[in-house]
């Protein structure tokens, strides 16, 4: 009697089991089959989240377009061409707050002053054409003593049979006992030949030196890293005072009479630095 009551109740337990695990079966089974597509209502919502991101990205790339010169479509002559006016507004410009250009001087587009470039670049070398005149246009207003030298990275799509190795600015010595008159920043970065195809931008590189008062060169370098019109990067920077001894000890005034006034000698603030930077002319690919 026991023993068939005992069975009884395994077998009535046995059978709930049996039918739990047979439900949860089928609901797996019936989950694996079913389109994950959502409902209507939540498809209508996810895709307006989707449209107004695009809509977003898509004002922010224009926001940042504007922000880099642009690269209108220009033919090898009329590059030419406008290379010829920028360098005579660029000669202007420095004769007019005197500032000394080296002799010469084209803009670092030296091989297409007598050369046309290829048809292909020619837009792309017009962007920079502006990137660098407005690179020199604010030295220039900032009236520094000179500027020394600038070299320019050609670009990758001119093809490698027309580069030239530019040269790397050379830290200048440190002047003795004095560590902060000759400064030296980190190891530069090499220039990218070539960019990657997944990039959304490249790089324009020049390779500029330039003397000038402190007060100048800092407004340079303001002027630079907060330009309105096009992204500049200063990746490498290299500040050397042109005055490599401390001033001599002079002896003391003689007196003289009371009431008569002296001029003072300043002794440190009228020195000039020279300053070499490697630049960076950001442009977006998208």
């Amino acid at each position: 009697m026991f023993a068939g009551l005992l069975f009884y109740s395994t077998r009535n337990k046995w059978s709930d089991a049996r039918q739990a695990f047979d439900k949860v079966a089928a609901e797996r089974s019936r989950l694996q089959h079913l389109d994950p597509f959502p409902n209507d209502a939540n498809y209508r919502k996810f895709k307006g989240y989707l449209e107004n991101y695009s809509a977003a990205l898509d004002k922010f790339k224009e926001e940042l377009k504007k922000e880099v010169a642009p690269a209108p479509p220009l033919a090898p002559n009329e590059f030419q061409s406008r290379l010829r006016q920028a360098v005579v507004a660029t000669l202007n410009r420095a004769r007019t707050n005197n500032v000394k250009l080296p002799d010469k001087f084209q803009l670092g587009f030296d091989e297409f002053t007598t050369t046309l470039p290829k048809t292909a670049v020619a837009p792309l070398l017009g962007q920079e054409l502006s990137q660098t005149q407005m690179l020199i246009n604010i030295l220039l207003d900032a009236k520094v003593d000179s500027v020394t030298s600038l070299h320019r990275a050609p670009l990758p799509e001119e093809g490698a049979a027309s580069r030239t190795p530019v040269p790397k600015p050379t830290p200048a010595p440190a002047r003795k006992g004095s560590p902060t008159r000759g400064q030296k920043s980190a190891k530069p970065a090499e220039a990218s030949a070539t960019p990657s195809t997944a990039t959304l931008m490249e790089r324009n590189v020049v390779d500029l030196t330039f003397k000038a008062a402190p007060a100048a060169a800092r407004k340079v370098l303001n002027e630079i890293a907060n330009s309105t019109g096009q992204f500049f990067i200063i990746r490498t920077l290299y500040v050397h005072d042109e005055t490599d001894k401390g001033p001599a000890r002079e002896k003391a005034v003689e007196a003289k009479p009371s009431g008569t006034e002296t001029a003072l000698n300043f002794i440190v603030g009228n020195e000039h630095i020279e300053v070499s930077a490697r630049i960076e002319m950001l442009r977006f690919t998208f």
